[in-house]
């Protein structure tokens, strides 16, 4: 089964500084019908003006990935961790007992666009951890994350994979699911089909019962798949 979540559907959000598009009921954006998928609670299509950002504010028990898609994130926590995340980038940030972090655009002059993640850990508590890498542009699937660490991943405190997909015009993937797993593809960029369905930017997908994703790039493809208990 296969269910397609629309990026026009999305909720939104305009601070001026902040333009943000919500997948999942996020902030003042409500929708009982839309409260996540699996572990997977949070994911933000978020613009940030140059210069701007979130201020100091807390986080606890949730696994928090950001993936810059344009410009630079400077971000700076309770733990002592102080970095620029450029585009093509990843960072896993393991909120645990507690942590407190910033995130800027140190731009004067360039948006910053990023995707913010949230996934719900399968423990709570815990020490907050910091792990951030660039996995490159590798063509197909590429292991971003996971619980082990496998393949050089990030490492997530829930049974999860995201893997990223770059494919050209033409090209094709697959992934096999094992029994009982679910996946959710949101595509950035390009023109995906996936199972037989369309998505277009910012469409998200959400599959359960489904032992294999099969994806074909009709335009070349930019795009985030979720392996989810």
């Amino acid at each position: 089964m296969i269910s397609i979540r629309k990026a026009d559907e999305r909720g939104r959000a305009n601070f001026g500084w902040l333009h943000s598009q919500h997948t999942f009921s996020f902030g003042s954006y409500y929708d009982p019908a839309q409260m996540g998928f699996s572990r997977l609670r949070v994911i933000n299509d978020d613009a940030v003006a140059p210069g701007a950002g979130f201020d100091t504010h807390g986080h606890r028990d949730m696994e928090i990935i950001s993936y810059v898609l344009e410009g630079s994130i400077a971000h700076k926590d309770s733990s002592g961790h102080e970095e620029i995340l450029s585009a093509g980038e990843f960072q896993l940030m393991s909120a645990g007992t507690g942590i407190l972090h910033s995130e800027f655009n140190p731009s004067n002059s360039r948006p910053l666009k990023f995707l913010q993640i949230w996934i719900e850990p399968n423990a709570l508590g815990g020490k907050p951890g910091y792990q951030q890498k660039d996995f490159g542009r590798a063509p197909g699937l590429t292991l971003v994350v996971s619980p082990d660490g496998a393949e050089g991943s990030l490492v997530i405190k829930q049974d999860a994979r995201l893997y990223q997909l770059w494919l050209g015009q033409g090209e094709e993937a697959g992934l096999e699911l094992a029994p009982g797993r679910k996946a959710w593809v949101q595509l950035v960029e390009g023109e995906l089909v996936v199972n037989g369905e369309r998505l277009a930017p910012g469409d998200g997908a959400a599959l359960s019962g489904e032992a294999r994703l099969s994806f074909t790039a009709v335009q070349p493809v930019r795009a985030l798949v979720f392996d989810l208990p």
